[in-house]
């Protein structure tokens, strides 16, 4: 039998983080490493992370209760650059899918090719899976982060749960 496994995720401070050059290294500053410059890859340091979503846009992640001292010192960093930073903790969630058969089981509603290849670990993106939008992050060989409108997290979850149905057998 395939190992396909969900796991929770710890309460999560989550920031859209939105600015040019000079408050991405600010932000970087604040946050103990520098964000990332190459398109769909995640770093971090620690607990924290922050993933390239788009030309001038990041999710940043972080302990839940590291989440106000974190805004304010990335608002102080940045006070002098052009940026936005958006509190989204309240609007997504996520959790973890693990297991030999994780990729395979994400490909039932997922259209990007999975393969360690094409999507190596720490490569992450904005997508959709069956009619929801997620952001994916490989966060190992066999595992994935996946990130979700609250609201829609437990649509995800059965859409994926069914998909993983296949491979209990």
């Amino acid at each position: 039998m395939a190992e396909i496994a969900f796991a929770d995720l710890p309460p999560t401070a989550r920031f859209v983080l939105r600015g040019r050059p000079a408050a991405v290294d600010a932000a970087g500053t604040a946050l103990g490493f520098a964000l990332p410059g190459v398109a769909c890859r995640a770093a971090g340091a620690g607990e924290r992370a922050a993933l390239w979503l788009g030309p001038d846009e990041w999710l940043v992640l972080a302990p839940e209760a590291e989440g106000a001292a974190l805004a304010a010192a990335l608002e102080a960093a940045m006070a002098a650059a052009a940026h936005s930073l958006v509190d989204v903790g309240h609007r997504q969630d996520g959790f973890v899918l693990r297991g030999s058969w994780a990729a395979v089981v994400l490909n039932a509603g997922c259209p990007l090719n999975l393969d360690p290849a094409a999507f190596p670990i720490g490569m992450c993106t904005r997508t959709v899976l069956a009619k929801a939008e997620i952001v994916l992050w490989r966060t190992g060989a066999e595992a994935f982060r996946v990130e979700a409108m609250r609201s829609f997290l437990p649509y995800v979850r059965g859409v994926l749960a069914e998909a993983a149905r296949e491979f209990a057998a």
